[in-house]
């Protein structure tokens, strides 16, 4: 074969690796997203009475899953942007001399790959910072159009028959600025959100590794990894890290669905948070935490196990083609 074949997974196929993720959890989880969309627009409104409310309705099945479509757009092309993008920041910083000289990165005497195989370079906390974070936070401004359709086309404030016409609307009534309501509130959600991900995701990874007795330097290492070790390792640290991580920013997360859903009353993100104190108190800023930290939970664990995968495995078939 020739030495010029690639061991590594391309950009694209991250890219492709992300969006099939992207759009095998917003498919599964849709329901979650949605009762979490109806919990949080009115304080008042329980997790069952939104529930029975819905599933009493004609057509209920269905009504679970409305707003599938953008879901879909928005997490397996948000999933397929962010996991490149993300790849490209931490392997350009785990090649940079200046900051692997000056400790920023860290990588293992043998391997630029972290423990258990995992697709991306092992970095310090503060790299997986502020890469997870810059990944974020740049996919989500992309992004924010149709997550802001997204959000109005889940609750029942809003009676559009189609995203075609939610678009429109929101063009109409606020022009180009509507599509970003909520931007700040969810760029400070989101970009401290996949900072602290990557770093709980990945240390998570070398303790329970290291519990399994399984280190880069194992000859058992391949073998685990074939009987499922790495999968299963990979699968539990992306639940305990969505979950950390989200308990952290869910605030943020309250106050975005709010300015996304009536941004006329609630004028820029610190006035809601405010506001939102004032007039419901304090706990109204955790309103969905249940419902959102066991969707990120579920869809972090589920996109990111899958995705390390398709990629360990699509780069073990490159190296043994050579």
């Amino acid at each position: 074969m020739s030495r010029d074949r690639p061991t590594r997974a391309s950009s694209s196929f991250h890219f492709i690796a992300g969006l099939g993720t992207g759009i095998l959890s917003a498919s599964l989880l849709q329901p979650i997203d949605l009762l979490k969309t109806r919990v949080q627009q009115a304080r008042s409104t329980s997790l069952l009475h939104t529930f029975r409310d819905i599933t009493r309705g004609p057509d209920s099945l269905r009504q679970l899953w409305r707003g599938t479509l953008p879901s879909v757009i928005r997490t397996g092309f948000g999933s397929a942007l962010y996991f490149s993008t993300l790849n490209a920041l931490r392997q350009h910083v785990s090649q940079s001399n200046i900051l692997t000289s000056t400790g920023v990165v860290s990588l293992s005497k043998n391997s630029q790959r972290s423990p258990l195989s995992s697709s991306l370079p092992q970095l310090s906390n503060l790299a997986n910072l502020t890469t997870g974070a810059i990944a974020r936070a740049s996919v989500g401004l992309v992004m924010m159009p149709i997550t802001v359709i997204k959000v109005r086309y889940e609750s029942n404030l809003y009676s559009y028959q189609s995203l075609f016409a939610a678009g429109s609307s929101i063009l109409r009534q606020e022009g180009i600025k509507g599509f970003f309501a909520g931007f700040g509130a969810t760029a400070i959600r989101d970009a401290p959100y996949a900072g602290l991900y990557v770093v709980f995701y990945e240390q998570s990874k070398r303790y329970l590794s290291k519990v399994k007795e399984v280190t880069a330097a194992d000859q058992s290492l391949l073998k685990d990894m074939r009987s499922g070790s790495a999968i299963s390792i990979n699968f539990v640290s992306g639940v305990l890290a969505a979950g950390v991580a989200t308990a952290i920013t869910n605030p943020f997360d309250a106050v975005k669905t709010r300015l996304q859903l009536m941004p006329g009353k609630y004028a820029n993100m610190v006035r809601a948070c405010r506001q939102m104190v004032r007039e419901e108190g304090f706990r109204t800023l955790f309103d969905g935490l249940g419902l959102r930290a066991g969707r990120k939970a579920l869809s972090s664990a589920l996109a990111w196990t899958v995705y390390e995968e398709l990629v360990r495995r699509a780069e073990t078939k490159w190296a043994e083609a050579l």
